[in-house]
């Protein structure tokens, strides 16, 4: 009986100690800064591929969890299955010659971090010129799982004002 009772404490304590653990990961190599950095680079890589007609670099730093918002859907995607199925289909559809994000910022908050930005995209015209095409607000919320940063919620939004004057 007193082996049980031993053997069932430090299972407990086992266990809330893995709880803690996995509650409390953090990128362990990177300060505030460098994780903001990495955030970054990951949606600009995501957006290189994105205009090339590649949404798999989406789809690979989305988390199973998604939900997604943009103003061409009258309701929320949620998931990552569903995800796949709703870009799959835009696959080699969406082409963009250059795009600028604007001041984006990133709010980091344990093991969630928020990245904000305008992102302004452009189509090369017959004469070689680039003209704007549309202007979006961007927000996504990443969560560190496993020691990588995953998208849980991405929001697209027209950018209605211009913002440059």
């Amino acid at each position: 009986m007193k082996t049980n009772i031993l053997f069932l404490i430090s299972f407990l304590a086992l266990f809330v100690s893995v709880i803690i653990t996995s509650c409390n990961q953090s990128d362990p190599e990177l300060n505030e800064t460098e994780i903001a950095d990495k955030i970054i680079a990951m949606e600009k890589t995501a957006l290189d591929r994105w205009g090339k007609g590649d949404p798999w670099g989406y789809l690979e730093i989305f988390a199973d969890e998604v939900t997604y918002f943009n103003p061409f859907e009258d309701h929320r995607i949620d998931g990552l299955d569903a995800m796949k199925k709703y870009y799959g289909g835009q696959a080699g559809q969406i082409f963009i010659d250059e795009y600028k994000m604007i001041d984006p910022k990133v709010q980091i908050h344990g093991n969630i971090a928020i990245l904000t930005y305008h992102l302004f995209d452009y189509k090369k015209q017959t004469d070689g010129s680039l003209k704007e095409s549309t202007r979006w607000n961007s927000t996504k919320i990443y969560t560190l799982t496993n020691y990588n940063w995953k998208i849980i919620h991405n929001y697209w939004s027209f950018l209605q004002p211009d913002i440059r004057q």
